[in-house]
């Protein structure tokens, strides 16, 4: 009998182990989807440039930085930056 609750936490305890990295998966597949050519991003390696292509058969992009061009995985981009660059600031 008092092993009903410890199984119940147990259950839920493992549920929400699984959940959690499961939806942060759904959203950074969302969010690799959703890029596209001029978006300005930030690689995980720290590279800031500007995509000018994706190559859709090999899942690579062409990132532009002041340096020159280099090709990434598709992967390897962590943040988009043109959202916050044309956001208006909010005002106090």
């Amino acid at each position: 009998m008092d092993l009903i609750p410890l199984i119940l936490f147990t259950g839920a305890l493992l549920f929400l182990m699984i959940l959690g990295p499961m939806r942060k998966q759904k959203k950074e597949k969302n969010f690799l989807n959703q890029l596209k050519r001029g978006d300005r991003v930030i690689t995980k390696s720290g590279l800031h440039g500007k995509i000018i292509e994706i190559v859709e058969g090999s899942e690579t992009c062409v990132i532009e930085t002041m340096a020159g061009k280099m090709r990434f995985e598709v992967s390897a981009i962590s943040h988009e930056m043109s959202l916050k660059l044309n956001s208006k600031p909010n005002k106090k």
